[in-house]
């Protein structure tokens, strides 16, 4: 598009592109973040995380250093009051009635106090909220809660997958990384998109168990379906630690009809643009390579073990 473009990484990069320069840095030390911000970049997409304790001093330091910023938020934080989701739909940290999750610091949690904060300190609007539907590329495959080690990692080393039952039947929405990139990159700069929100995300939506089917016919994945409360085991045996919980519960167990009206009107995009899940995860997880050193789950071998499974 003709932009100059500096892209942060923790790993070493080259880029191969003539205007974009990859700096390796780490931007969660702030004495580095506030270096970076001395560039006057015109427009900044921030991917950075940040617990709660933190929004209050970045979101201002970067509001205050471009003329337009990207906050990445997620669709995770919606609750499961609407379909299709749209923009305007409840949030869980508004609309739910558990009292632990509303005064937590998960990650659907903190992104909304993040959303709070950007809306409430710039009345100039400089700013976007975007909120990606889960997204998969290159060495991303997820499947229910699971990422690519126990996923396309699992499929490779000839191992089932433990999946939970419930979620079989629930719609799920899952968008190609390079329809999000398009999908940013025409916000940016864009003055429609100015002190608005937008889901990124495709419109298109499968059951669980049909993307596991897909997977199945893809990188022959076989699922093996259980109870909830056995695949949570299998995350974590600590029932004090709720993460793994809420994002099923909360999340992948909610249906996940997405509607994307209002940023394929933005960006003059058509569903049609995008690419299907399946040609989708077909292209990428041929581009994975199969000897990479994965390390599947012990806890779901010795389940898969110790249930002749």
């Amino acid at each position: 598009m003709g932009y100059l473009v500096d892209a942060v990484s923790l790993d070493e990069k080259k880029s191969g592109l003539p205007k974009v320069n990859f700096i390796r840095a780490d931007l969660s030390n702030l004495t580095v973040l506030k270096e970076m911000l001395t560039q006057n970049y015109d427009g900044i997409v921030d991917f950075m995380i940040y617990r709660s304790e933190r929004l209050p001093y970045v979101l201002p330091l970067f509001l205050s250093s471009t003329d337009h910023y990207i906050y990445l938020s997620s669709y995770r934080i919606y609750a499961d009051l609407e379909h299709p989701v749209r923009e305007e739909s409840p949030r869980l940290i508004d609309a739910s009635e558990d009292v632990l999750l509303r005064n937590s610091d998960d990650y659907c949690i903190f992104k909304a106090r993040g959303e709070n904060i950007v809306r409430s300190i710039s009345p100039r609007k400089n700013w976007t909220i975007i909120r990606p539907a889960i997204t998969y590329s290159f060495m991303r495959y997820q499947l229910v809660t699971l990422e690519a080690h126990n996923t396309v990692g699992r499929a490779f080393t000839h191992r089932k997958v433990v999946l939970p039952e419930q979620a079989k039947n629930v719609d799920a929405t899952m968008s190609w990384a390079g329809d999000a990139a398009q999908m940013i990159s025409l916000l940016l700069f864009n003055e429609k998109a100015r002190g608005e929100t937008f889901s990124i995300t495709t419109s298109e939506h499968h059951t669980w168990g049909e993307i596991a089917e897909y997977y199945r016919q893809i990188c022959g994945l076989e699922a093996v379906w259980v109870d909830k409360e056995e695949y949570l085991k299998i995350l974590c045996s600590d029932p004090y630690v709720h993460g793994p919980r809420w994002q099923l519960e909360y999340d992948r167990l909610f249906r996940r009809i997405m509607d994307n009206s209002k940023v394929l009107a933005a960006t003059g995009l058509s569903q049609s643009d995008l690419k299907p899940l399946y040609d989708g995860l077909e292209l990428e997880i041929s581009r994975c390579p199969k000897d990479f050193p994965w390390n599947p789950s012990p806890a779901m071998d010795s389940f898969l073990e110790r249930n002749h499974l």
